[in-house]
């Protein structure tokens, strides 16, 4: 392609070029070829591979010692740099140099100051940076509260790290009236001292009215709320149940023991498993995977859907799932007792939690229970009549609890992370008003499960990595060196020491942490600390290991339902076993394209759905805590900062206790050991330590909760 060769070139010449040098070097002399280079070249500027400089040259970002990325804006003004390249520091811009590029804009940043260290303190400071080109805008619809003044308003951003409110003219107000929610078109961004400007595209409805609130996390993150018309056509085109036809070529195992085991309000149910202990003293562990891959072929309508989706996402009050329901609910889902299509991975474990053998292959299966988290950790608890319930399935799900010790003891043997964190359940009536917040910790069941699921993405991922085809892998870096920095910082203040850095530092060490830590005061702001400092994972059609899981292998291949990247390796795997692992050349470079294309979309959805789930999450809980207002609690210090603490809830809620309502003193943030500490009274709060407080304030628009201090406990 010209748009390569022009970048090879230039790179090659180690310095800017003119547009006539960059032709004569390529040999493009015809009017055609020249014509292609200019909009090649043209192209290339507009995506930020190179830049044309005052005089008229074109070179690459780091010829010129210039940066591309994307912004990640913080509510308070100021925003990083964040570059394509994992193992890069991210660059802090301050809020003058960011010269009106918004949350999540492409563009071209100067370093103004390198990164350094403080030898005497230990302290590392970023590299600092200004924006100097906005490539592309990331937001050009934004979801707000419209506040009305005379014949023209105001939108309050939703999202706060957009710069400033919105004005909308008189012409752009379009019937919203005051406290409504409105989804805003931007045509003109915020400059210096001046408003960016939009028009009322749609309006939500009242910020009093039920249901607005789901509705505009809905249009905040552009979730889709409905199937298109040809997608549900195809869908419905679909058979009701599985033909005997459709079972030809497959292995059959519906006389297997075979069982789900989920949530109890679970409706997509894409695993089930087995397990049986071989003469051998082996156990033979099987994990059965829905086979969407069967009903959504490659470029079909549900397919493309699928691949826009790339992920379900499960707000509070429902679910916005990636395939229809006739799929994910009916056809898909391994309801009990009925016949499914699978894709099945049969795996021979040793005593020690060794794969020693494996096979995978496409399967009929008839699940024959579907068992709950609750009733299998009731079982395990010594529930009989439980047990008798599902008496033919016990004795397995028994052996299940004892390979299941003997695969996590490996993993945590080789250095995974097992984070311990409470997760937290907000429960809703029928008007969707949150009445209860329940708290609950993994149970057996849940570990069994996830332990069985690791072990089959492990198997798959290291058994097609050295097929050396075109496949998709979940991969998790190690943390960056300046994150890492901090931690080791952190960890300091409360007598730790985490060994080695950037690419010495291994999960291990983050473990080991864990483990002292374990059961103490400060357990869980420490292992919110060291889990924000890791990288996020995403999907690589290369395989670089994963940090976390201390593994070198791994992918995503037991919930195709919900997940596209797990579709799209059911829908290899199948093509290499329809065709002996043989690949046509033309075939092997368009699977490549595809591969790379899923990873970076199914990555980008993946975090706006993270972010969608967390927002409702956090409404809710603001919404439930209001009417607590006035009421007492104790809670534990969960953060410190100079601008107050932030605590937690036994219900996991968290708030702010703001510096400004500390009256009994002046207090000082003590950066060394994370504190504040009073001026006269040198009373000290720190991480860890129970207070009694008062909640103050709830702000529903802001998902901001505030306490006030009362007292220690």
């Amino acid at each position: 392609m010209i748009e390569e060769q022009i970048l090879h070139y230039i790179n090659e010449s180690v310095r800017p070029l003119t547009e006539e040098e960059i032709a004569h070097g390529l040999s493009l002399e015809s009017v055609e070829d020249l014509v292609g280079m200019k909009k090649a070249l043209l192209q290339l500027e507009q995506k930020g591979e190179l830049v044309l400089t005052r005089k008229g040259k074109l070179g690459l970002p780091e010829q010129l010692g210039l940066l591309v990325g994307k912004i990640t804006r913080h509510p308070r003004g100021f925003g990083f740099l964040v570059t394509e390249d994992p193992e890069a520091e991210d660059i802090f811009i301050g809020s003058a140099e960011l010269k009106g590029a918004q949350h999540g804009d492409k563009v071209i940043v100067r370093v103004k100051k390198q990164a350094s260290d403080d030898r005497v303190s230990g302290k590392h400071f970023r590299a600092e940076g200004e924006v100097i080109r906005i490539l592309e805008r990331a937001v050009k619809k934004i979801v707000g509260t419209f506040e009305k003044h005379k014949s023209y308003g105001y939108v309050i951003p939703d999202d706060r790290r957009f710069d400033g409110d919105i004005f909308i003219p008189a012409e752009g107000v379009n019937g919203a009236t005051d406290r409504t929610k409105v989804l805003v078109e931007i045509t003109r961004y915020p400059e210096a001292k001046r408003n960016a400007e939009g028009i009322v595209t749609e309006i939500i409805g009242s910020i009093d009215e039920v249901g607005v609130d789901t509705l505009s996390i809905l249009y905040k993150y552009d979730l889709p709320r409905e199937f298109p018309v040809e997608v549900l056509t195809e869908a419905d085109k679909l058979p009701d149940k599985i033909s005997p036809e459709m079972m030809h070529g497959r292995r059959d195992l519906r006389e297997k023991l075979l069982v789900t085991i989920d949530g109890a309000d679970a409706k997509d149910l894409d695993d089930a498993v087995s397990l049986e202990v071989l003469d051998n003293g082996l156990w033979r562990l099987g994990v059965h995977i829905a086979d969407v891959s069967e009903y959504v072929k490659e470029d079909s309508a549900l397919d493309l859907e699928a691949r826009a989706r790339a992920t379900s996402v499960y707000l509070v009050d429902q679910v916005l799932p990636m395939l229809p329901k006739k799929l994910s609910n009916g056809l898909c889902s391994l309801n009990p007792r009925e016949d499914r299509l699978a894709l099945s991975i049969i795996m021979d474990v040793d005593y020690n939690g060794v794969v020693q053998n494996q096979e995978v292959f496409p399967s009929v299966i008839k699940t024959r229970h579907r068992l709950t988290y609750d009733e299998v950790n009731e079982m395990y608890a010594g529930d009989e009549d439980v047990r008798a319930k599902y008496a033919d399935a016990w004795p397995m799900l028994s052996e299940m609890s004892v390979l299941q010790d003997i695969l996590f003891r490996k993993r945590l043997y080789r250095g995974a992370l097992d984070f311990e964190f409470p997760e937290s359940k907000v429960i809703l009536d029928e008007m969707g008003k949150p009445v209860e917040i329940k708290c609950f910790m993994r149970g057996k069941a849940e570990r069994v499960i996830e332990e069985f699921m690791l072990c089959a993405n492990e198997t798959i991922a290291e058994r097609y990595y050295w097929l050396e085809v075109p496949f998709l892998y979940r991969i998790h870096e190690e943390p960056k060196a300046e994150s890492a920095a901090e931690v080791k910082q952190f960890l300091q203040a409360f007598g730790y020491k985490l060994k080695g850095s950037g690419e010495q530092l291994r999960a291990k060490d983050y473990q080991k942490i864990l483990n002292k830590i374990k059961g103490k005061p400060e357990e869980r702001a420490i292992s919110s600390v060291m889990l924000r400092s890791m990288n996020h994972a995403r999907y690589e059609a290369e395989q670089s290991g994963h940090f976390g899981l201390a593994c070198e292998y791994y992918t995503h291949f037991t919930s195709p339902i919900r997940r596209y990247p797990d579709l799209a390796v059911h829908r290899m795997i199948k093509e290499l076993l329809a065709h002996d692992g043989n690949l046509t050349d033309k075939r092997r470079a368009d699977l490549e394209k595809r591969m790379k294309d899923y990873a970076e979309q199914s990555s980008m959805r993946e975090k706006i759905a993270e972010e969608a789930e967390r927002d409702s999450v956090d409404m809710k809980m603001a919404e439930y805590m209001q009417s607590f207002i006035g009421e007492n609690f104790t809670a534990t210090i969960s953060g410190v900062t100079s601008f107050g603490f932030f605590v937690e809830l036994d219900n996991s809620v968290e708030g702010l206790v703001h510096i400004s309502t500390l009256t009994d003193d002046f207090y000082h943030f003590n950066q060394v050991l994370y504190s504040l500490v009073g001026e006269h009274t040198k009373r000290v709060f720190k991480l860890g330590e129970k207070v009694a407080v008062k909640l103050v304030r709830v702000d529903l628009l802001e998902r901001q909760i505030d306490f006030e201090w009362i007292k220690e406990v």
